[in-house]
């Protein structure tokens, strides 16, 4: 029985453990379908993805450990204890079943930029609540490698002429974490009214 919308915002979670169950394709048209009516300026529609799942996540995972090893977050050392963290870095990103590259033009000034990036927002909150609706669950990750020209290369992407603004790991959730709680609204709101 579908949830309404208000009802989702306040359970939606990030999710951190994931089944291995794979999601199929119809119904990840109809979540990344649902967050295309994000708004966006001009009608620009400025989101596109790679979403990466089965054996195409073999290549993405291994740009991703020489991203990490480049920048120097993975030391570059052919000793054991560099490979089993490599060995496990790997195994962890492979178990999850899918991730969603999120990416965009890259516009040069900067309200332009604000305004894509702002649309890119809406359309992951969107996806994020249609996939709730399915019993699907996402994490919204912001990682350096996104920043690394030579990732982008590495997967296909001209690194100067576009921004990647998340990659999302999707699947069923294996566990839900529990509600946090928010801080009050009262403490961040202030009416002003002359």
């Amino acid at each position: 029985m579908p949830i309404d919308i208000l009802t989702a915002i306040k359970a939606r979670r990030s999710i951190h453990n994931f089944k291995r169950d794979t999601i199929d394709h119809a119904t990840l048209r109809e979540i990344f379908t649902y967050g295309s009516y994000a708004p966006t300026h001009y009608m620009k529609e400025p989101w596109n993805i790679k979403l990466y799942e089965r054996n195409g996540k073999v290549n993405f995972v291994d740009a991703i450990i020489a991203s990490y090893q480049r920048i120097g977050m993975l030391k570059t050392a052919d000793d054991q204890k560099t490979q089993n963290m490599i060995e496990s870095m790997k195994k962890f990103l492979l178990h999850i079943p899918h991730h969603a590259l999120i990416y965009f033009p890259n516009e040069e000034g900067p309200v332009r930029y604000e305004e894509e990036y702002a649309a890119i927002c809406a359309f992951i909150q969107n996806i994020q609540l249609a996939a709730w609706e399915y019993g699907i669950g996402m994490l919204w990750t912001i990682t350096p490698y996104m920043h690394d020209k030579r990732f982008a290369e590495d997967i296909g992407l001209e690194g100067d002429m576009v921004k990647i603004a998340a990659v999302m790991q999707i699947g069923y959730p294996e566990k839900i974490p529990r509600d946090k709680g928010r801080t009050p609204i009262d403490n961040k709101l202030e009416f002003i009214s002359e």
